[in-house]
């Protein structure tokens, strides 16, 4: 359906519960099974909205794939690893992974692909990209098997709902979208404490933006778990800090930057 059919039921919504968190507009704008842009939308490349490094140049996959070849062996070269990309896109980077891990071919055999993707038509042009590999698909990393886990996540953690706090005079209020005129706004809710808050950010000015991601953090708890109890690494190259503040939302559509309460469902 048209985006505006989309704007027009997160209205309603709005206007039966109340304004929506950052978080919660991401999840629908992104992820909804009939209007999400991930559901629908051809995202990468050059006919997509953005590119990511492995569009660019094989060279970055091959070289996490020798990388990934290092450490297996630096850890004993075991027989059977789970080697998982998170939020694959096209099967371009893992594709080009693979193609370096097969100079060691003792690492290419002893690889169980896994590819964790929301995304029907990313999850299509991963299999079509990665067949020879009979890559098993999860939509979220809980599913994928306990054992050795080799992890790669490309801008991955960055395309993960957040919320927004805002510091005004009386205190920290979280970023909402609500409705008024029939379009969608921004606003503040009322004054909150949360406990992360004051150590990292207690001297920002009036008016900065500070950010949470939940399920990165949750995530990444889960992956360091795993890896601590079962062995393996991990390589995320993605972007923020632990003290950072500022606005990161954002939004694309067409290789240029676009207003995220536009376009809402077509722009990623």
């Amino acid at each position: 359906m048209a985006a505006g059919a989309f704007e027009a039921r997160l209205l309603r919504r709005i206007a039966q519960y109340g304004p929506l968190s950052v978080a919660e507009f991401m999840t629908d704008a992104l992820l909804h099974p009939e209007f999400g842009y991930y559901m629908k939308q051809a995202a990468i490349g050059r006919s997509g909205d953005f590119v990511t490094a492995p569009e660019v140049s094989q060279i970055f996959g091959e070289l996490i794939g020798l990388w990934l070849a290092q450490v297996w062996m630096d850890h004993g070269a075991k027989p059977a690893v789970h080697l998982v990309e998170l939020g694959g896109g096209r099967g371009t980077l893992m594709a080009d992974i693979l193609r370096a891990a097969k100079l060691l071919p003792a690492f290419g055999d002893a690889i169980v692909l896994h590819m964790v993707e929301a995304s029907p038509l990313m999850r299509a042009a991963q299999e079509q990209a990665l067949a020879s590999f009979k890559p098993q698909f999860h939509d979220t990393i809980a599913t994928v098997p306990d054992g050795p886990l080799y992890l790669v996540a490309n801008e991955f953690f960055d395309a993960l709902p957040i919320r927004q706090f805002q510091k005004s005079e009386d205190g920290w209020r979280e970023r909402q979208i609500g409705a008024e005129g029939g379009a969608l706004i921004w606003g503040l809710g009322p004054v909150v404490a949360p406990d992360w808050i004051s150590p990292r950010f207690g001297d920002v000015p009036q008016g900065a933006i500070v950010e949470i991601n939940a399920a990165a953090e949750a995530i990444m708890a889960d992956i360091g778990k795993r890896i601590a109890t079962h062995g393996g690494a991990a390589l995320v190259v993605d972007y923020g800090d632990w003290i950072s503040a500022g606005d990161t939302l954002q939004a694309m559509k067409g290789h240029r930057y676009a207003d995220p309460l536009a376009d809402i469902g077509t722009a990623g």
